[in-house]
C-alpha cells in the first residue's frame, strides 16, 4: 500500500528562459492553453490536452534543458511530507508556500531524480 494518496493531477515542470515566449510557443505549436502567469514567482502554467496534466514553466536565467520535474497534486502536503520523511525520503529544504496559490515540496527518488508535491491553495479543484 502506498504511503501517500496523490490526486488526479500532474504538472510537468520545465526550466525556460522566457516563460511568456515559451507559453506562446506551447499554445501555437501544441494547442495548450495558458492558465496563468505568476510573474512574482517566475512561474507560468498551461493546460495540456490531457485531463489532469499541466505544463509548468519555471523561469531561469540559465535554464537546464532536460531537467524535468513531475509535480504531483496532493490534498494535504504537510501530512504527506511527514509520512515520506518517516520513510527516510529526502526533501530539498523546507516546504515553499505562495499564499493563496500553492504549497510545494521537492523530494528525491533513490536515484536522485527530483519530484515535487503541490497542494492547491486557491480553493479550486
Amino acid at each position: 500500500m502506498a504511503l501517500i494518496s496523490l490526486d488526479e493531477t500532474i504538472t510537468i515542470s520545465l526550466s525556460v528562459k522566457d516563460r511568456h515566449a515559451s507559453a506562446t510557443w506551447y499554445e501555437s505549436t501544441l494547442g495548450f492553453e495558458t492558465l496563468y502567469h505568476l510573474d512574482d514567482a517566475g512561474w507560468s502554467e498551461l493546460k495540456t490536452n490531457t485531463t489532469g496534466v499541466t505544463i509548468g514553466l519555471g523561469e531561469h536565467t540559465e535554464p537546464q534543458p532536460g531537467n524535468c520535474v513531475p509535480v504531483f497534486g496532493i490534498a494535504d502536503l504537510d501530512a504527506a511530507r511527514q509520512k515520506l520523511e518517516r520513510a527516510n525520503v529526502k526533501f530539498d529544504g523546507e516546504t515553499d508556500v505562495v499564499d493563496g496559490m500553492v504549497k510545494t515540496a521537492t523530494f528525491y527518488d533513490p536515484d536522485g531524480n527530483a519530484l515535487m508535491l503541490a497542494q492547491d491553495l486557491t480553493g479550486g479543484t
